[in-house]
């Protein structure tokens, strides 16, 4: 189901779940729909969602109005408090992650966040939210990176359900490398995020092969109906674990050696799982690690300027030697 049609189930369980139901003339009304597609969303509800819808033919004038049973409504004053039961690090937590979806701004997934958060306001206990409005004080994000999704509102919400209903898909890719347009079939797989923006794992159907689309660069998506299997071998996580950034390809092993300077901060993180680092009498260390995605971890060693250097292997260090002698040539003139 799209995010579209789930506002509109959304909004039909509301009117259902009044005390005096609604009407199928008032469920057209809400959801701006005819009255056919209202009498799929009861079904829907009933066969799909296992609800038990009643309905009232006994009103004067003929209308039947329809409800939820009373099993399935939990009106506000029923509900307490002690039910949610969030502490205090639980909802500074749920601000932290909340910081992150800055990756959708614009987007229909950013405005169901704020919903969501609206509602926590609503219930956490009594005397807690003045304490809640001091948490929201403490947590900034940046966004200074991220990427605009304003208008990949449609392709994000046909991706979603694509990947629920197992569908292959025709994409229309703008390629980053040769800068050309490419057209062809892929299996939707899994969403990830990196570095401010959004992209999938799909299969592409004509050699199988598991590859990382971004998703600001599908021109058009058009779902299909032929229905695909999830891969068994499939492992995301492993997938990301051996890559160092976004570009997944076959794996390398490298030795670099970084000044005292810059020790301490490599220190501080994982770089990759099978990363060693060996402590020099100087200060400085060497890091080696095996991972994926060379054009990544060349980008990084740049970034590092004199503070660090590529031992192995010889013939990346050979490129890396090139890439600095040209930039030397451009800062010489």
């Amino acid at each position: 189901m799209s995010a579209h049609n789930m506002r509109k189930m959304i909004d039909a369980i509301t009117l259902l779940s009044q005390p005096t139901g609604t009407t199928i003339s008032a469920l057209c009304d809400r959801l701006d729909i005819g009255q056919r597609q209202a009498y799929r969303f009861i079904e829907s509800l009933q066969v799909d969602f296992k609800f038990i819808i009643d309905k009232d033919t006994s009103i004067p004038g003929g209308s039947v109005r329809y409800f939820l049973a009373k099993e399935y409504v939990r009106r506000l004053s029923e509900i307490k408090v002690a039910d949610l039961n969030l502490s205090m690090a639980e909802i500074i937590a749920l601000y932290l992650l909340k910081g992150h979806g800055n990756i959708y701004r614009g987007t229909e997934i950013e405005a169901n966040i704020e919903r969501a958060f609206a509602k926590l306001d609503v219930f956490v206990p009594e005397g807690f939210a003045r304490k809640l409005e001091r948490i929201k004080t403490l947590i900034i994000s940046a966004d200074k990176f991220n990427k605009d999704y304003a208008d990949k509102v449609d392709i994000i919400d046909d991706l979603t359900e694509a990947m629920l209903q197992q569908k292959t898909c025709r994409v229309e890719y703008h390629s980053f490398n040769d800068d050309k347009i490419k057209n062809f079939k892929i299996d939707p797989l899994k969403f990830f995020d990196w570095k401010g923006g959004l992209y999938l794992f799909v299969r592409t159907t004509t050699y199988g092969h598991i590859r990382m689309l971004a998703v600001e660069r599908i021109e058009k998506l058009e779902i299909g109906k032929i229905s695909f299997d999830y891969p068994d071998d499939f492992k995301p996580e492993e997938l990301l674990d051996e890559a160092f950034g976004v570009v997944y390809d076959d794996p390398i092993t490298v030795k670099i050696l970084f000044g005292a300077d810059q020790a301490r901060y490599i220190r501080e993180r994982t770089w990759a799982k099978s990363q060693k680092i060996n402590e020099q009498k100087d200060g400085s260390i060497i890091l080696t690690m095996k991972t994926s995605g060379w054009w990544d971890v060349r980008q990084w060693l740049l970034s590092f300027g004199p503070d660090a250097e590529l031992l192995e292997p010889k013939e990346k260090r050979e490129e890396m030697k090139g890439l600095t002698e040209d930039m030397i040539a451009k800062y010489s003139k």
